[in-house]
Formats: C-alpha cells, structure tokens, sequence
C-alpha cells in the first residue's frame, strides 16, 4: 500500500525547516548506511550531533505523528527519530530495501513501514523522484513540500539522479502494531468505510456490524 499524505507541515513550519538546513552541518549519507546500501547511497544527511536536531524532530516528527492519515496508514508502534537528507546536483540513491531492523542496541526497532516528508517545492530541483516498486509497477513520487508518502519497508526503491537544484527531505521508519503489508491495507481500507459510516450513518445496524468487524480484526492481527 503505497498512500501519499497532503499538508503534513505548513509554511510556516517549512520556512523555518529550510531556514535551519540550511545553516546545518550535513555529512556523507553512506555513514548510517548498511553494507548493501553503501554501494548505491550517495547524498547527504544532517549530523547527529547537530544542535538544531530536537527542534527539527519536534516540528517534523510532530506533524506526521499527530496526523490521523498517517496513523491510519502505518498504525505505528513505534516511529524513529528521522535521517534528513540532502541530495544535489549529481546524487542518487540506488535500488535498495531498508533494513529489516534498525535503531542501536537497545532501542531497537522492526522498520515495517517507511515516510518520506518532502521539504522543498518539486521546481527547486529536476530529477530526485522517489521511485517505488508495487504490483502495479514503478510508481514515481514527487510531491510539494510539506507532503509526505507512506509505503512497505519491504518495497524496492531507489532516488533517482538529482539533476539540477537540491532535494530535501525527512525519512523516517515505523514499526507497525500491524506486522503484514496486506493485513495493513485491509485495515486502513475498512477503517475508511467505518470512519464515513460512523459519521454519516451512526445509527445503523451496518456501522455496528464495520465497526465490531474493524475491532476484532485489529486486535487479532495485533502483534502487541
């Protein structure tokens, strides 16, 4: 299920975002890369260590977080701080699959879900579109800043070359309550025709009977 999400982060917010990266100290992406991904990763990404880190988390991490579309989709468990990364002229990254699991010892975390939150306009650079492999074939994703997208962990997917300009953005994982890719789907499917239901038609006997399905559902395909 690939689900691509508006208005995630507004102006104001993405002005200052822009503002601050681009006062930050970036450094060689391939550093937090795993041993398949070092041979094809080539941009940058914000230092950990760097002072405005929290306050960027706050902002970005807190709109996607607190967003019901996102939570529909990825129902997380737990959600990772995000990598900021930067990609101009010449950069790419390469097909490749995240890592099944991620985080440092001790917080650990599953990465069943995967966000991408553009941070700048599509005009500000050519080429660097997100390319997912789906059933459906490749799907190419450049969305305006302040949208984000929402896919498998599991899904083959590459940048493609940044040919002119500078791409933005903010990656994050996610591990769902819900291990399954399809499982997911199936919920999030139900979950809209229960929400529409429960708005329009409270009373009825229908949404009673979506809303129990939905419920049940969840909780015998939660893994908590």
């Amino acid at each position: 299920m690939l689900i691509t999400i508006p208005n995630i982060l507004d102006k104001q917010r993405l002005d200052f975002i822009n503002q601050t990266l681009s006062k930050a100290k970036f450094i060689d992406g391939t550093l937090s890369a795993g041993m398949a991904a070092k041979r094809v990763k080539n941009n940058e990404e914000l230092a950990a260590d760097d002072q405005q880190m929290q306050q960027l988390n706050n902002l970005v991490m807190g709109s996607l977080v607190q967003h019901d579309e996102f939570k529909a989709a990825a129902i997380p468990f737990r959600v990772a701080a995000p990598y900021y990364a930067r990609y101009s002229k010449g950069m790419t990254y390469g097909d490749h699959v995240d890592d099944p699991i991620m985080g440092t010892a001790g917080q650990q975390y599953r990465s069943d879900v995967s966000t991408t939150v553009f941070l700048n306009e599509p005009d500000e650079y050519e080429g660097g579109e997100l390319v997912i492999t789906t059933s459906f074939g490749e799907q190419k994703i450049k969305l305006t800043a302040g949208s984000a997208v929402v896919y498998p962990s599991s899904s083959l997917h590459h940048v493609a070359e940044v040919t002119k300009g500078t791409r933005l953005v903010a990656v994050t994982w996610s591990q769902s309550m819900i291990r399954d890719p399809a499982k997911r789907e199936l919920l999030y499917q139900l979950n809209q025709a229960r929400e529409s239901l429960l708005k329009n038609r409270p009373d009825e006997f229908e949404t009673k009977q979506i809303d129990i399905s939905y419920v049940n559902l969840f909780r015998m395909w939660s893994e908590l």
